[in-house]
């Protein structure tokens, strides 16, 4: 069942994909890599809807689809946005710090929007999980805080990767291949499977994830994470995942890889050398 859900989710990120990159709208999702190179942002919406409804169709419980469903496709909607206004002037700003500063400025930058909007997305997924279970109120609302932090901080660390081609998508299939593996595998086995079908357009450099399809990817993993996790497992991937978004805010992940052999050999398999 999960080797039949991983590959639906590849086929329908495919066919998104080309569906998206053939609208007759299509020039407004093109973008310019780190190499210069023209790329279509449709890879995100593609994942994002693809891996919503996979996870959705894997995941048993009526209460736990509709947590899939809000934070992938609630993820993806925001993230979309940033991408497509994120780089106009009014918008610009690097980091939290740099929203929260130029609100403090009287601007809200589609940034904050989409920090605003994941965060929303994933208390509705978290109530959504916490939904039936028979819990004390104290233990009700600790999970329910630790599934939303679990939730928002995924999505955000799988977007702060997506800086090179297959990044992210790698990122996210080798976290969730044991996930797909373990209870409540149904819920990751249809996003890893649309990861794994738009990773080749990605690594060649033809389509990337931007904050759409990253932010979704994440969240959806997040969702596999809380679904399957008593709470002291909940808070020490919230604690790592806390921890290495802090680290982002000061070291350059892209160093650390580069400078780190098996990361990096990682990182370029499979990615166009010119």
């Amino acid at each position: 069942m999960r080797v039949l859900l991983a590959a639906a989710g590849a086929a329908a990120a495919r066919a998104a994909l080309n569906a998206a990159a053939g609208a007759p709208r299509a020039h407004r999702l093109e973008r310019t890599n780190f190499r210069g190179r023209t790329v279509t942002l449709a890879g995100g919406p593609a994942l994002a809807a693809a891996a919503s409804l996979t996870s959705a169709a894997g995941a048993g419980r009526p209460a736990l689809a509709a947590a899939a469903l809000t934070a992938g496709l609630g993820s993806g909607a925001v993230g979309l946005y940033d991408d497509l206004v994120g780089g106009r002037p009014e918008h610009r700003a690097k980091g939290f710090r740099g929203h929260l500063g130029a609100l403090r400025q009287g601007r809200v930058t589609s940034g904050l929007v989409k920090i605003a909007g994941v965060g929303a997305s994933a208390a509705a997924a978290a109530a959504l999980l916490g939904a039936g279970r028979g819990r004390g109120r104290a233990r009700s609302v600790a999970h329910f805080i630790a599934d939303a932090g679990v939730i928002a901080g995924t999505a955000n660390l799988v977007n702060l990767l997506d800086l090179r081609p297959g990044r992210a998508l790698k990122a996210g299939v080798l976290l969730g291949a044991p996930l797909a593996a373990g209870r409540r595998g149904g819920l990751a086995a249809g996003p890893v499977g649309a990861a794994l079908g738009l990773l080749e357009s990605d690594l060649d450099e033809r389509s990337m994830l931007g904050d759409s399809g990253a932010n979704s990817l994440g969240a959806l993993l997040g969702v596999a994470v809380a679904a399957r996790s008593g709470l002291a497992g909940k808070l020490a991937v919230l604690a790592a995942v806390g921890a290495l978004t802090a680290a982002s805010e000061r070291v350059s992940f892209t160093r650390v890889i580069e400078r780190t052999p098996v990361l990096r050999e990682l990182d370029e398999l499979g990615r166009r050398t010119r």
